[in-house]
């Protein structure tokens, strides 16, 4: 029997290939294939990759045999309350049938819950880094037992600023034990993190920083920032699949949604301000397809995994060129094809580089019927600041802000793809 690209011979139990089939999972994804082995050996793993590509399973198989071995507790600690949600829900499927038992512990849930769930002894508590640190400082929870910790989307982690709440958490934690750190990207600071909690581990790279789905096809639009919420408007009478929009904060999550809810479309929003049944029920909702589109900010949206999301707006640039991939991921999941759309301002050019300096590729530039009247700006290198005149206004080189002179000068502008 041929064995390539199936999950036999990666050295799974017998039990946990009958449970992996009998919940529809034949083939693995490249970083299920490669961190698996490893994991099953006991070995620490370091798993890059990006979003959608199977992370959960590529530390959770090997978690859950081993602690069946060992008669270990497992910890895998998160950034986001819905990620630790997600995580539970996959992990729950797969050791019902090994008598395993989970624990979630998270904020914005009921803290009494959760301390009845830890007093039933689970074998693997889910947690974001907070909550955890609340319930170790008072002595309700003992991980001194624990013997394969995960921290998944470890970046997202550091980003967030829980590296503190991490070394304390490793302080409770015994010295003999199994990590796994899962990450999209591998800087400096998750280099500094793997030297301090990792001993000798097999580094795992099944795709690039920066890279993107091969079925996800991308597109920048430029707009006005007036004209934002007509050019959207006007995408979703285009597209009627379901539709992951994300806005940079989430006060423009809650107006977005407002205004689409407002002219009667099915939609939901996730961010910080809602509460963890509002943002489950959200998330729920756009599952099932009681939405069809989702407003998320990019906290939120690191616990969205669903399959068979069409389409991908980018109402707002993300702060950092990073996210861009992880916010594209959440379309084209599962050899699925998926499509992505960007909204930037004319002001935005040099967000626009550092995405395709990230990704590797230039990406196609169209301009908005509502900006087609608005001066293309050609693209310009990073120079050092200083005070220019341009038709009869001054601007900031580097910050590239413009002042432009009356309308009929508008005609000196390029109008191709430069911008």
């Amino acid at each position: 029997m041929n064995t390539e690209n199936t999950f036999n011979g990666l050295g799974i139990a017998p039990k946990i290939m009958d449970i992996l089939q009998d919940h529809g999972f034949r083939f693995p994804t490249p970083i299920q294939q490669q961190s698996i082995p490893a994991g099953l050996s006991g070995k620490d793993v370091i798993g890059i990759a990006q979003t959608g590509t199977g992370k959960t399973l590529a530390f959770g198989i090997p978690m859950l045999q081993r602690l069946v071995i060992t008669k270990s507790k497992g910890l895998i600690l998160v950034p986001t309350r819905e990620l630790a949600m997600q995580v539970n829900e996959a992990l729950k499927q797969l050791g019902k049938s090994l008598g395993l038992k989970t624990a979630v512990i998270i904020g914005g849930a009921s803290m009494g819950r959760q301390l009845l769930a830890l007093r039933q002894n689970p074998h693997i508590i889910i947690a974001t880094p907070g909550r955890l640190i609340d319930i170790l400082q008072e002595k309700k929870v003992d991980i001194s037992q624990v013997g394969v910790l995960v921290l998944d989307e470890a970046d997202r982690m550091l980003d967030m600023g829980f590296a503190p709440q991490l070394k304390k958490i490793i302080f409770f934690l015994p010295k003999k034990r199994q990590t796994m750190l899962f990450s999209a990207t591998m800087d400096d600071e998750i280099t500094k993190i793997a030297g301090a909690f990792l001993e000798l581990p097999v580094r795992i790279e099944v795709a690039p920083s920066g890279t993107t789905a091969a079925q996800v096809t991308q597109e920048i639009v430029m707009v006005r920032k007036e004209d934002k919420m007509d050019l959207l408007r006007q995408t979703l009478r285009q597209y009627n699949g379901s539709t992951l929009i994300f806005s940079r904060t989430k006060h423009g999550a809650k107006k977005i949604a407002h205004v689409l809810k407002a002219e009667g479309l099915a939609s939901a929003e996730i961010h910080s301000n809602r509460s963890l049944n509002q943002r489950l029920e959200a998330l729920q909702g756009f599952k099932i397809g009681k939405y069809r589109i989702l407003v998320a900010t990019d906290i939120a949206a690191r616990g969205i995994d669903v399959t068979n999301i069409e389409l991908v707006i980018n109402y707002d640039l993300p702060e950092q060129a990073s996210d861009y991939v992880h916010r594209i991921g959440r379309t084209a999941r599962a050899g699925k094809s998926g499509h992505a759309i960007s909204f930037a301002t004319y002001d935005q050019q040099s967000d626009i580089r550092a995405i395709e300096r990230l990704i590797k590729k230039a990406l196609p530039i169209k301009h908005s019927e509502q900006s087609k009247v608005m001066p293309r700006m050609p693209r310009m290198n990073a120079a050092p600041s200083r005070t220019i005149k341009k038709f009869g206004g001054s601007a900031r080189r580097g910050h590239r802000k413009f002042r432009y002179g009356e309308h009929q000068r508008r005609k000196n502008f390029p109008q191709d793809r430069a911008f």
